[in-house]
This record gives structure tokens, C-alpha cells and sequence, in this order.
């Protein structure tokens, strides 16, 4: 009954291959000299993980034989995406200033605040995921910039990781 009107298509195997690419972007935004460099990983990254995720929902959904853009898909998109849109005004805000440190924080929560609301439409485990990368969010935005790099790579490679594979494991890849 839960899966009838929730958005099921939530990639778990694709969750497991961010979090992998999100781990080696904080090993290479670490050694990173300048803060455009840094930025640059990470954006690139974002670009990668984004690939990754419209890949590996398309597919996930075509398997499933259900539709993006009606119903739960719909809802989970229109509840996912102010948050993420606010990140990114706020990350061309932040881009502006040095140092760079306050952006993990921010991107860390409000990807988790996108993850909650868009869960809101989905399978049970993904507004817990949210809520874990919010934790994680939070910590960033009052620790030291130097721990941006390990808790990015927390948030986006060890959480996603985790909860790619039980959702891979419980709910279909």
C-alpha cells in the first residue's frame, strides 16, 4: 500500500555510485590549493551525481513501468527542487565571499531539506536519509571550513552510500 502512492524510483544502486564519486571528490577537493579549484571539484562533482541520478531513475522507472512526471514522480519533483534551488542562489552568494567554508554546510542542508520534503512522496527510508544529511549539514555550518572536505564526503559518499544500498536491497535497485 505504500509503494501505490509513493515515488519508487528512487535509484539505491545509483545512490551507492554518487556516494562513491562524492568520496573521491572530497579526496581531490582536499588537495586543492585554491578555493576555485575546490569549487570546481565539487561542482563538477554535483554534475557527475546529477548524471548519475537522472540515469539511474529514468532506468529504475522504465523497469518498474511507471511515470516520472505524473502522480508521486510529479510530487516528489516539486517538493525536491525549491530547496535545491535555494542552495544554489545561496552558493552563488557564498562563491563570492572567502573563505568558502560556510558552502558544505549549506549544501549539505538543503539537500537534506529537498530530501525530506521530495521522502515526503517516496519510500519510507528517504526523508530519513534527508534528515541525516540535515544533521550532518548542520555540523558543517558551526565546525571548522578545514572539516568541509570530510563531512562533504560523509553526507554525499557515506550516506549515500548506506542508504543507496538498502534501498537497492529492499526496495529494487
Amino acid at each position: 500500500m505504500e509503494r501505490a502512492g509513493s515515488f519508487t524510483a528512487v535509484p539505491g544502486w545509483g545512490g551507492v555510485a554518487m556516494g562513491i564519486t562524492a568520496i573521491g571528490a572530497a579526496a581531490i577537493a582536499s588537495r586543492q590549493t585554491s578555493s576555485f579549484d575546490w569549487f570546481a571539484t565539487w561542482i563538477i562533482e554535483a554534475a557527475v551525481a546529477v548524471s548519475i541520478a537522472i540515469w539511474t531513475t529514468i532506468s529504475k522507472a522504465r523497469v518498474a513501468g511507471t511515470s516520472l512526471l505524473s502522480g508521486p514522480g510529479r510530487r516528489f519533483v516539486y517538493s525536491f527542487a525549491p530547496p535545491l534551488f535555494a542552495g544554489a542562489l545561496l552558493t552563488l552568494l557564498l562563491a563570492r565571499s572567502e573563505p568558502l567554508g560556510a558552502i558544505a554546510g549549506v549544501w549539505l542542508l538543503m539537500y537534506g531539506t529537498g530530501v525530506v520534503t521530495g521522502g515526503a512522496f517516496s519510500i519510507r527510508v528517504v526523508p530519513l536519509m534527508g534528515l541525516c544529511f540535515m544533521v550532518i549539514g548542520t555540523v558543517a555550518l558551526f565546525s571548522p571550513a578545514a572539516w568541509g572536505d570530510v563531512l562533504l564526503g560523509a553526507g554525499f559518499g557515506g550516506l549515500h552510500i548506506i542508504f543507496g544500498a538498502v534501498i537497492a536491497r529492499n526496495y529494487g535497485g
